[in-house]
């Protein structure tokens, strides 16, 4: 019993080494093949959306995820949830200022142009 799970054992390893290193009517090695990018990417000329982050589906690589995708993903994200938290800030900032008793001054709500300085 013993010496038939051995010779079985050769078998399998065998076979499967034939099949990765190339070997029968094949000519060589498994093709490479490109891998999957993103079908869908983030979208680069406009804010994020929950609809955007929805939709967003990461190809299978051989471990998992593309770690590229992800994290490409991932600090879009934090960035534009950055920039996010800091305009609410500085929206409640002003907000708080203008509540004050006595203050007379105007506040715009609109959001600045790039690069424009307030």
């Amino acid at each position: 019993m013993f010496l038939f799970l051995v010779v079985a054992l050769a078998v399998v390893v065998a076979a499967v080494t034939l099949a990765v290193v190339g070997g029968g009517e094949s000519t060589g090695p498994l093709p490479e093949v490109t891998p999957e990018r993103l079908h869908d990417p983030l979208p680069p000329d406009r804010p994020l959306t929950r609809s955007d982050i929805d939709h967003l589906r990461f190809p299978l690589a051989a471990r998992g995820y593309r770690m590229a995708d992800v994290d490409d993903a991932l600090n879009r994200l934090a960035a534009e949830l950055a920039e996010r938290d800091s305009r609410i800030a500085e929206l409640e900032s002003a907000l708080s200022v203008a509540r004050m008793p006595g203050s007379g001054s105007q506040v715009s709500m609109d959001k600045p142009a790039p690069g424009e300085q307030q």
